[in-house]
């Protein structure tokens, strides 16, 4: 015997459904509830957190090679942001931005290096975040994604397969491109490579000669450099002798740019495994022009803006 049963019905939440949540980089209609946008696989919680700010966020681009060193860079980056409050406050967006900060740091204080980043964009770590600086009146909402270097190549080399990636790179006022340095001191020229193309990419992917890549600011910035010590005593005259190419493409299509040195170690052991093969140690971190570039890309972004408002 069946009892009767009074359900009621919540046709109300319909009608949160019938409201779209637009992407905030790719401008693709989701629902209210979705966590992933279903065209670009970008974080839904940047469109939301978006939607609640006065001010729209910027986005700075961090790009490299696979092994550039990514995503060592952006957490410590964070890292020690958030530890400087006299230079910059930070203030993150989400529990989803503090992850990649985490995972480095946990990683480093391990003495390995953090994971390498996987190739779906569903599986990348975001930063949002809030920065205010003692001088400058107004604070910036930040976007920065830790993007996998196989996916950044096969876009490059084949456009529209990474959506998100297009996406991004299209809106983002300026760029951290990621090289590394020992490398380029062995002769190895596929990271010099992958930055030519990288270039080529954004002056086609945006060519107004008014708000397109020309007119954005890009930082070059050599990793590892505290290995490499004619690097991070001058890193423009070692741009010139060993990554020729880059700096010719920087002169010519890039008036705003500029060449910047990094380490986050201080010393490297290796190790030999029968299933890992080589592995590469980190014995202590000491960071070093983690946080110049990124200020000076603030900055150039910042006169960006207030050329265009006027």
């Amino acid at each position: 015997m069946t009892k009767n049963v009074i359900q009621p019905l919540e046709s109300y939440r319909l009608a949160q459904y019938a409201v779209p949540m637009r992407c905030y980089l790719c401008d693709a209609e989701n629902t209210f509830d979705a966590e992933l946008c279903t065209h670009c696989l970008a974080p839904m919680a940047l469109a939301h957190q978006a939607a609640d700010q006065e001010v729209q966020p910027r986005m700075i681009a961090t790009v490299g090679a696979s092994s550039a060193g990514k995503t060592v860079y952006l957490g410590m980056l964070m890292d020690m942001l958030s530890r400087l409050p006299a230079r910059m406050r930070v203030v993150t967006r989400g529990a989803f931005s503090i992850s990649l900060q985490q995972n480095t740091v946990m990683a480093l204080s391990q003495r390995h290096f953090p994971d390498k980043t996987a190739s779906e964009p569903d599986r990348w770590n975001w930063v949002h975040c809030q920065i205010r600086r003692p001088d400058r009146p107004n604070p910036v909402e930040l976007i920065m994604p830790d993007m996998a270097g196989e996916a950044i190549l096969e876009e490059i080399d084949h456009p529209h397969t990474y959506r998100v990636i297009g996406s991004f790179l299209k809106k983002s006022g300026g760029i951290l491109a990621l090289v590394d340095a020992i490398s380029l001191r062995e002769g190895r020229r596929d990271h010099d490579y992958f930055t030519m193309k990288l270039l080529s990419y954004l002056a086609e992917l945006d060519s107004d000669p008014r708000s397109g890549w020309c007119t954005r600011p890009v930082a070059i910035v050599f990793t590892k450099a505290d290995q490499c010590e004619a690097c991070l005593d001058n890193p423009l005259a070692f741009a010139r002798s060993h990554a020729t190419g880059l700096w010719q493409q920087c002169q010519e299509r890039f008036p705003r740019h500029r060449f910047f040195a990094s380490g986050v170690v201080g010393a490297i052991a290796y190790s030999e495994s029968i299933l890992e093969g080589h592995i590469d140690v980190p014995l202590r971190v000491e960071p070093h022009g983690i946080i110049e570039p990124f200020e000076w890309l603030l900055d150039e972004t910042a006169d960006q803006g207030n050329k265009r408002r006027r």
